[in-house]
């Protein structure tokens, strides 16, 4: 069975969006939160993706 992307809960700052990215991806968190800061800064992409995935991501279970 493949990875599946979630948003987590635990360390979360808004909606655990990125904390489950960076999961999925095995990068640093930071390094995707400064890349969403990025892309909502130039040309809102970044925030229109994000509130996307907070809405429509499931919640991981711990």
């Amino acid at each position: 069975m493949g990875k599946t992307l979630y948003k987590i809960r635990q360390g979360r700052i808004i909606s655990g969006v990125c904390l489950g990215l960076s999961e999925y991806l095995n990068l640093d968190v930071n390094v995707i939160r400064l890349l969403v800061v990025i892309f909502s800064c130039t040309g809102g992409v970044g925030l229109i993706a994000y509130i996307a995935a907070a809405i429509l991501l499931p919640e991981k279970e711990s």
